[in-house]
């Protein structure tokens, strides 16, 4: 019952500002939590007449100006930044069994209505886990840009440095945003949150900061994506693990997928004369990023030469730059 009264002065105080996101969200919140009550029926109509309401507006919205753009007000400026993607995930190299797993999350949260109608939710918290370079942040920015949603970036490292002694309670504060504004929240640099709370060096306040983050976690409500990207995921506490609807693994590319990479980025160059193949021994051991690093700087290098031909040794030349400061 204390939830439901919340809820109702959540939306009065919502109506009285003339609030309009923070009043949808709520009533939203309030179809998710009637859904995991069982009372699907009710959730499906409180939830369509949310989407009506909000596509008029929107049409309305239209007419008259330019769509509003959300950005963090108050204390959240100092916790998180906004951007508005436009990346999708066919932008990206992914392995099949990767990208099936993402198209999966797309579907969920395009067809949540018809799942919470039998008491389901969608995948909507999701831990990317892998090397530096190898997708993680592209991927959080095209699932942002596929369901049409702003991407919030909270960096945990610097939040728990610069706070320290307060960060649970500005964590509250970003859990109040996924619950108020539906986004792709994307925790950056999870290892300095999720470290293993049996690790030596742990002290009292890292124990509290995670146990607040796994309740947060938790009551995070399925209309906004929680995105955490980890380079070492043997740092984190098994208890998160399991709080996640689902966990990506992401690794250095293959010589085919390397070459994709490499195509893509210099898909607007001559790149007739380059025996792929010959290429892969020298791609091999860089990431994503890094492959994306060499194509740019040898596509710059012909294009300040007057040529918009990248030949073989121009990309051999990079890419043996990039090995060199990869291990510098």
């Amino acid at each position: 019952m204390a939830a439901n009264a919340e809820h109702l002065k959540a939306l009065v105080r919502a109506h009285a500002e003339a609030n309009d996101d923070l009043f949808y969200s709520v009533a939203l919140q309030v179809a998710a939590k009637s859904a995991r009550q069982g009372q699907g029926k009710f959730a499906v109509e409180l939830r369509e007449l949310v989407e009506t309401a909000q596509q008029k507006q929107s049409r309305a919205s239209s007419r008259n100006a330019a769509t509003p753009v959300v950005q963090p007000r108050g204390e959240l400026t100092s916790l998180l930044t906004a951007g508005y993607p436009d990346t999708q995930l066919d932008d990206m190299t992914l392995d099949a069994g990767l990208r099936a797993s993402l198209d999966r999350v797309l579907h969920e949260q395009r067809q949540r209505a018809r799942l919470e109608r039998f008491g389901f939710t969608p995948v909507h918290r999701i831990l990317l886990s892998g090397p530096p370079g190898t997708g993680k942040s592209m991927t959080a920015a095209a699932l942002a840009g596929e369901l049409k949603l702003p991407l919030f970036t909270i960096r945990l490292d610097g939040l728990i440095s610069r706070f320290m002694g307060e960060t649970a309670a500005k964590l509250r504060l970003v859990f109040d945003a996924v619950a108020q504004t539906r986004a792709v929240y994307l925790f950056d640099e999870f290892d300095a949150l999720g470290a293993e709370r049996a690790a030596g060096n742990d002290v009292g306040e890292a124990r509290r900061i995670l146990n607040s983050f796994l309740l947060f976690l938790d009551e995070a409500p399925s209309e906004s994506l929680v995105v955490a990207g980890t380079n070492h995921h043997q740092l984190l506490d098994r208890a998160l693990f399991r709080r996640f609807d689902m966990i990506a693994t992401y690794g250095p590319p293959t010589p085919e997928q390397a070459v994709e990479v490499m195509r893509r980025r210099l898909a607007g160059m001559d790149t007739g004369t380059v025996r792929w193949d010959a290429v892969t021994d020298s791609a091999s051991g860089l990431s994503h990023a890094e492959l994306v690093k060499a194509a740019e700087a040898a596509a710059k290098r012909a294009i300040l030469a007057g040529r918009d031909v990248v030949d073989e040794q121009l990309l051999l030349e990079a890419l043996s730059e990039r090995h060199a400061s990869h291990h510098a």
